[in-house]
């Protein structure tokens, strides 16, 4: 028969070798006893040696909720188990979430520092920056960001340097992409409604970008910078206010956050609206035009690989978008009463009827 013999850190070990306790005298019961604790202490000490090294420990620090970037996390998840990681039995994984409010992120960030992972993903820029803040030198991998030069997460896309480093969506040349769409699906509009959000210290590079792009196609931008959550209500108020005939968003951690607001504001007002991620277009929204974000967090699982094997992020370059998705929802186009050109459909990489 076997005996288990549990340890502290979760594992078992077998002995086969059972100790044969002989009869003694009742004067010496003692003696036996302690025979058997000292072979069960020496069969531990055997465990405790043959012990593998401490499991890893990966935080999942997140700008927005669950809900709203659940297929990310999955996508990351799913290549870690196609690398070898099994969360739960050789790595760990602590998940935080700041549910669209960037002043939670420098707490759970912190939180994560504390318990000591051996490196964090970050959702998006802002959150690797709070991480960056709260652990100047453990590993960081952003699975998403905008402009990692500009907003001062890597010295630049070749060489990041620091401790830092992961995946740029090109946010800046997707924006005037995505009003060429929205103006060749549309062509009568000539207001659109751009919600953005200065994040890097380059200041309105997004809106400097998108304003270059409509003035080549005589279209009038309303710039509507929204900081926070709490800013959208007023944002909302002077888009209909000024009399905006369709919606843009740019690539933005609260922007994401607030995605039923911004469908619901879209679909009340009849906008037409090219969003910058396929989640508004799964959830209801009328296009979308943006790198496949899926695919990104799950190279950012490769990274993390790297790191735990023994690369700095300081070698490892950031990488950028290898393909994007146009989307159309035809079936919403239909409940504002909007047709979408057959030549715009036909350069859809994915229509949902």
């Amino acid at each position: 028969m076997h005996k288990k013999l549990r340890i502290r850190f979760g594992f078992s070990y077998s002995d086969n070798r059972q100790p044969k306790i002989e009869k003694r005298p009742r004067g010496l019961k003692f003696v036996g006893f302690a025979t058997v604790v000292i072979a069960f202490a020496m069969c531990g000490a055997v465990a405790t040696a043959q012990q593998p090294a401490g499991i890893p420990r990966i935080g999942i620090l997140i700008a927005s909720s669950p809900s709203l970037i659940s297929a990310r996390v999955e996508a990351l998840r799913q290549r870690l188990r196609e690398l070898g990681y099994v969360e739960g039995k050789n790595i760990v994984i602590e998940y935080r979430y700041a549910e669209g409010k960037s002043e939670r992120l420098p707490d759970l960030a912190a939180e994560l520092v504390g318990r000591k992972v051996d490196v964090i993903v970050a959702s998006a820029g802002n959150a690797a920056l709070a991480a960056k803040k709260a652990g100047a030198t453990m590993p960081i991998v952003f699975g998403v960001a905008s402009d990692p030069v500009g907003s001062g997460l890597v010295s630049s896309l070749a060489r990041p340097g620091g401790n830092i480093t992961g995946l740029s969506v090109m946010a800046p040349d997707l924006d005037g992409k995505r009003l060429e769409l929205l103006k060749e699906a549309f062509p009568k509009v000539v207001r659109v409604a751009f919600f953005w959000q200065a994040s890097s210290s380059r200041g309105n590079l997004s809106l400097t970008e998108m304003e270059a792009v409509a003035k080549a196609l005589a279209v009038k931008v309303q710039s509507l910078e929204v900081r926070s959550v709490d800013d959208f209500d007023s944002a909302f108020a002077r888009a209909k206010r000024d009399g905006a005939q369709a919606l843009i968003t740019a690539p933005n951690p609260v922007i994401f956050s607030q995605q039923r607001p911004l469908l619901d504001f879209a679909a009340k007002n009849r906008l037409p609206a090219i969003y910058d991620a396929s989640e508004f277009v799964v959830a209801g929204g009328l296009m979308s035009y943006a790198p496949n974000i899926a695919d990104l967090f799950r190279r950012a699982a490769d990274f993390v690989d790297k790191i735990l094997k023994g690369a700095k992020p300081a070698d490892i370059p950031v990488e950028q978008p290898r393909s994007f998705e146009f989307l159309v929802n035809l079936k919403t186009a239909k409940q504002i009463g909007l047709t979408i050109p057959p030549n715009v459909l036909a350069r859809a990489d994915r229509v949902i009827k």
